[in-house]
């Protein structure tokens, strides 16, 4: 019989894990991860948008995904502790700037894919879940990498 590893060697699993309910786990953490959801939603449904119709039939539902990935992505980019020491408002609004070129720089990202594939539904969906998938991971590396040298600095 295969062995199974331990679930603390997985690293998903020691990051994506249930975190006590407060305001700081709700702001920093929840949505975040529900905005990376939105995010994940919102490549499926640029790249095949027939899922969205079949499931929906009467709504548009790409304003309401980009909407709560931009959400995620402001919060999740104001609680990074490189900008812990930024004023406020700078820190606002670059956090939302940050989550804006990001958000819409995807669906720009997936626009272009969809229009240099074939007309492959399952192809699509594969091509824009994981180049979603890439560059959140290179976006969390970048803000990652931010945060390590901040707090190198202030050392």
């Amino acid at each position: 019989a295969p062995t199974r590893m331990p679930e603390a060697n997985l690293p998903i699993v020691n990051t994506l894990r249930l975190r006590p309910l407060t305001k700081e786990n709700i702001l920093y953490y929840y949505f975040p991860l529900k905005g990376m959801l939105s995010y994940a939603a919102l490549s499926v449904n640029v790249m095949n948008p027939s899922i969205a119709i079949k499931l929906l039939p009467k709504r548009d539902v790409t304003n309401f995904l980009l909407l709560h990935t931009v959400l995620g992505t402001t919060l999740f980019m104001y609680s990074r502790p490189h900008l812990k020491a930024v004023p406020s408002n700078k820190r606002v609004a670059y956090s939302i700037c940050g989550s804006v070129l990001f958000s819409f720089g995807s669906v720009l990202v997936w626009a272009v894919i969809r229009s240099a594939v074939p007309r492959n539904q399952g192809l699509a969906t594969v091509l824009g879940l994981s180049s979603g998938l890439l560059m959140a991971k290179l976006g969390y590396d970048y803000m990652d990498n931010n945060d390590s040298l901040a707090v190198a600095k202030k050392n």
